[in-house]
């Protein structure tokens, strides 16, 4: 697990790969990409609800999809141009390894 701060390259690949489509939001579609093994990284909020975190890290750690802690719900809301959003999931592999690497980085 990644945890991170304020990174405006991290959160402008997120914003890039929403309007590619390459973004499931929502715990509920953030779910079904990893059970289906569709998600490549996972991203939740640092003020997400502690069983939300716990469902949602218990699911990364058994299909092995890494995990970055970042911001705030309404953050992410905000650069996904949605209302807040606890947890968001990169169902692109090319968008989940630059963003990774910008989390890395920091």
């Amino acid at each position: 697990m990644i945890k991170l701060r304020d990174n405006r390259k991290f959160y402008s690949l997120l914003g890039l790969a929403q309007r590619a489509g390459k973004i499931k939001s929502g715990i509920f579609l953030t779910r079904q990409a990893i059970t289906k093994k569709k998600a490549k990284l996972v991203i939740i909020a640092e003020d997400a609800a502690d069983n939300t975190v716990r469902q949602i890290m218990d699911l990364c750690h058994r299909s092995n999809v890494p995990v970055i802690v970042s911001g705030r719900k309404d953050e992410l809301g905000h650069f996904l141009g949605k209302s807040p959003r606890s947890v968001v999931c990169v169902v692109d592999k090319g968008f989940a390894d630059a963003i990774s690497g910008a989390a890395d980085s920091r």
